[in-house]
């Protein structure tokens, strides 16, 4: 396995729309698992293809406690089950360092296929649901602080835009 660079915003890549996975093969196992190590090292509980500069209808996610709970979703999509909205504090693996409330569905259905390429569709709630959301967002291109105003999001686009500069003056 190996850790994989995580695209940072305002990175254009990051608008970037997924394609889907035409089949699971050998190629996309070893993805999944790269992402798995390089979420877990980040650390974070989601992470995106998209995120890695891959653009492929792929999502790892863990938000158990003890983070041994991988699950991997290829060519995931949801629906919401109610009307019920969450807010929640989010932060992102591309948005390092910046956290914000969102609003989301609370109660979801999500289809995908599994990293053996079978078909599951299970209910989620809570914290697996905003993640869900969370990450295929990302397979569309969007980030949550699109979420934001348009003041907070240039607030924080400028700031991680002066980091990068000085990262690259310090190379």
């Amino acid at each position: 396995m190996a850790l994989l660079p995580i695209l940072e915003f305002p990175d254009p890549r990051l608008r970037k729309i997924a394609k889907p996975v035409d089949q699971v093969t050998d190629e996309i196992r070893q993805l999944t698992d790269n992402m798995l190590e390089t979420m877990y090292d980040a650390p974070g509980i989601g992470l995106a293809a998209t995120q890695v500069d891959v653009h492929l209808r792929v999502v790892v996610i863990d938000v158990s406690d003890e983070g041994d709970e991988p699950l991997v979703l290829i060519n995931p999509e949801w629906e919401a089950i109610d009307d019920d909205m969450e807010d929640y504090k989010e932060g992102c693996l591309s948005v390092p360092e910046f956290f914000d409330d969102v609003e989301r569905h609370s109660h979801i259905i999500y289809r995908a296929l599994d990293r053996d390429g079978n078909a599951i569709e299970e209910k989620a709630e809570g914290l697996l649901a905003i993640c869900i959301q969370h990450e295929l967002d990302h397979l569309n291109g969007k980030l949550f602080v699109d979420y934001l105003s348009r003041l907070k999001r240039d607030r924080i686009r400028k700031k991680l835009e002066k980091k990068h500069r000085l990262e690259q003056q310090g190379r």
